[in-house]
């Protein structure tokens, strides 16, 4: 019997594996930098976050009838492209070719992010499990509240897909929206990203903070805590007090720690001899990632940290005071860039 006329053939995986990855590969030839959703086995999500995405999509009727048909594709490795940005999903799907999907996520709502953040005030053992994903009974419903919480309802998400498939949500868009809890699995900060929301106003207003980390006590985090658990660079004031501190011990006021002049150079030299990262802002930042052709969690990766730390760097003005350890990976993809 022929073939219903327009519809494409079906494509076995195997041959579709194999398109997607040529494709990728002269997109990467390209300069296109290239995130693809890779899943080991048939579990897509394993953490709270991830689980707790793909549950609250699955609460709805309309998604309901239409995400499983999305499972099968993203287990097989055909979302070849996913990146997660403000309010933004953008990913490319392998299928009879290659598709382009666009998820437009609106922000939280500043009376339904106030309402968490009340409801999360005051208890510091909540707040932690929060920050670790391993939330109490009570901070687990105020995130996960299907009206009030930190999910986006249908009607504050909009899909697109060019597939000639009528329906809304097509099994293309269906694996994407999966994709997207796998990737929450292992950064689940880029929720907060997606909603335009700051995690740290979670946290700032109940937990005190010591400069030394030797001090902290039950109830109190150090910066470094905060950020290894959130997996977030703080830019805190104490850093910029170390770092001027560090820089008067030089003879430079102000200058930031990680950047102190190199044993052997003398004061006179000229700013063209300096590194170009001194002082590290959001500009030369996001500069040096475009420069790598890489996306900010690619990026992200590369230097040691989180996703969202790179969006928020971008978008700050000034100069930023940075971990030791951070400026040093900056350097190094600096000097591989441009052969120093």
């Amino acid at each position: 019997m022929a073939r219903r006329r327009g519809w494409p053939r079906y494509v076995p995986v195997a041959e579709r594996r194999t398109k997607a990855e040529k494709k990728m590969q002269q997109l990467r030839k390209k300069g296109q930098v290239i995130c693809p959703v890779q899943i080991e086995g048939r579990t897509i999500v394993r953490s709270f976050w991830g689980k707790g995405w793909c549950t609250h999509l699955e609460s709805f009727s309309d998604f309901a009838n239409r995400l499983p048909r999305g499972r099968t594709y993203v287990r097989n490795g055909s979302v070849c492209h996913l990146e997660i940005g403000p309010g933004q999903v953008s990913a490319m799907v392998s299928g009879s070719k290659m598709y382009n999907v666009s998820i437009l996520i609106k922000e939280l709502s500043a009376s339904v992010w106030g309402d968490v953040k009340h409801k999360c005030a005051g208890s510091i053992g909540s707040l932690l499990e929060l920050l670790q994903g391993r939330l109490s009974d009570q901070v687990m419903q105020v995130v996960t509240d299907v009206n009030k919480g930190l999910f986006p309802r249908p009607e504050e998400i909009s899909l697109q897909c060019d597939c000639p498939d009528w329906a809304v949500m097509c099994k293309h868009v269906a694996a994407v929206l999966y994709g997207v809890g796998h990737r929450l699995d292992q950064e689940p900060e880029l929720l907060f990203t997606l909603r335009g929301v700051d995690p740290m106003e979670l946290i700032s207003s109940d937990l005190s903070f010591l400069e030394d980390s030797s001090q902290v006590g039950e109830d109190t985090l150090s910066y470094d805590q905060v950020g290894d658990i959130f997996g977030i660079e703080l830019d805190e004031e104490v850093q910029v007090q170390d770092a001027q501190s560090e820089g008067k011990k030089a003879g430079k006021p102000g200058q930031a720690k990680g950047f102190e002049q190199q044993p052997g150079k003398t004061s006179d030299k000229s700013k063209k001899d300096r590194t170009p990262l001194n002082p590290p802002t959001g500009k030369k930042i996001a500069r040096l990632r475009k420069q790598c052709a890489q996306s900010a969690p690619e990026f992200a990766q590369r230097l040691g940290v989180s996703a969202a730390s790179v969006y928020r760097w971008e978008k700050t003005p000034g100069e930023l005071f940075l971990h030791s350890r951070t400026l040093e990976a900056l350097r190094q993809v600096y000097a591989e860039m441009h052969g120093k």
